[in-house]
């Protein structure tokens, strides 16, 4: 009878190996060495639908899944593990290659019976559905509004989301409560969105948190924001939630960021609202008419409620998006989502181009 620890780890290694083996196509896509059939049914569903009708998706070539136990807690019989599996997937398009990159995380847990181990339940940790869980305090459909001062509506950088990039601030530091960059005044407008910056920031914080800023369970949101605001889009700070795209951090315990900056729905509002200067897009109809450092808004429903929102960091060889994200730590990923447990047939995209001039 194997022991203990290393009985539960291998049906963890049997389990990692049959997703991959299955995911790459050299099955039939039934996930059968999966236990559970819940999971497994979610396992199949996916692979089905991320292939559509053959030509949304291309086959991969090559995957490859790291395990990373991230908890655990074990009983004499039972184990109940939190695991990151780092999916990488490589395609090809005319023999141009690119790698994909996921990081799901998943509770497993592991039960001992007649001397074996196996998996008895699997539940995935996050999903990109959940991506308006997180509302705020006080937000429009989380509650009352607070009353707040309403201050003009300026754009405002916040020095200590900037430390990794001092580099590209422009001179014109204030007092601690505020920095205003000149190229930023709107008095002063012409400064230019640097999608290389964006898209630059986007990769160096895809699967981690930067801490200079708040980090929440549901990030993507915040996530985009950050990588636009890396990219130069000036703040439009208001003092009230409710309007402007800003962030100061937290003080006392309160929230001081705008629902745009980390609400989904809200920042697709507020990029489908016109206005002459600052933080501005354009909506556009293919994805194929986006560029590096655009924005993709997902309603996984249909009923005109957005959930999720992604970058775009680079393109397959026939000119698709890929796109990277939070929540579902996400890298260089297919645009249209279809790999993900929250799409749905009735989903619904809407294609943002942040238009180049502040």
């Amino acid at each position: 009878m194997p022991d203990r620890e290393s009985g539960w780890q291998q049906a963890l290694v049997d389990y990692v190996n049959a997703v991959n083996e299955d995911g790459l196509g050299g099955r039939d896509g039934s996930f059968r060495r999966v236990p559970d059939a819940e999971h497994r049914a979610r396992l199949v569903r996916r692979f089905f639908t991320a292939r559509g009708d053959g030509t949304a998706r291309r086959k991969p070539v090559r995957s490859e899944i790291r395990a990373r136990l991230l908890s655990q807690a074990e009983r004499a019989s039972e184990a109940l593990c939190d695991v990151q599996i780092h999916l990488l997937r490589s395609f090809e398009q005319g023999n141009l290659p690119w790698v994909e990159e996921r990081l799901d995380r998943e509770r497993i847990r592991f039960i001992q019976a007649g001397g074996r181990w196996r998996i008895d339940r699997i539940e995935p940790l996050q999903s990109e559905h959940r991506a308006d869980a997180w509302l705020g305090e006080g937000s429009p459909d989380g509650g009352a509004w607070h009353e707040r001062t309403v201050v003009p509506s300026v754009p405002y950088l916040n020095p200590a989301a900037t430390t990794a990039f001092k580099s590209r601030v422009l001179a014109g530091q204030g007092t601690a409560g505020g920095w205003w960059g000149d190229a930023h005044d709107p008095s002063r407008r012409g400064s230019r969105y640097r999608r290389e910056d964006a898209v630059a920031y986007a990769e160096a914080w895809w699967d981690r948190y930067n801490p200079e800023y708040e980090g929440f369970e549901v990030n993507c949101t915040n996530y985009v924001s950050q990588c636009i605001f890396a990219g130069g889009a000036p703040m439009n700070y208001t003092g009230r939630r409710e309007s402007g795209w800003w962030y100061k951090g937290r003080a006392n315990g309160q929230e001081l960021w705008s629902y745009s900056w980390a609400v989904a729905h809200s920042l697709q509002q507020y990029l489908s609202q016109p206005r002459s200067y600052g933080l501005r897009a354009e909506e556009v109809e293919s994805p194929k008419q986006l560029m590096p450092g655009d924005v993709i808004c997902y309603d996984w429903d249909g009923n005109g409620r957005f959930q999720h929102n992604t970058i775009v960091t680079a393109f397959t060889p026939d000119g698709m998006p890929l796109v990277n994200a939070n929540t579902v730590s996400s890298r260089r990923r297919y645009w249209d989502y279809r790999d993900s447990y929250a799409w749905t047939e009735q989903t619904r995209y809407r294609f943002f181009h942040i238009v180049d001039e502040f």
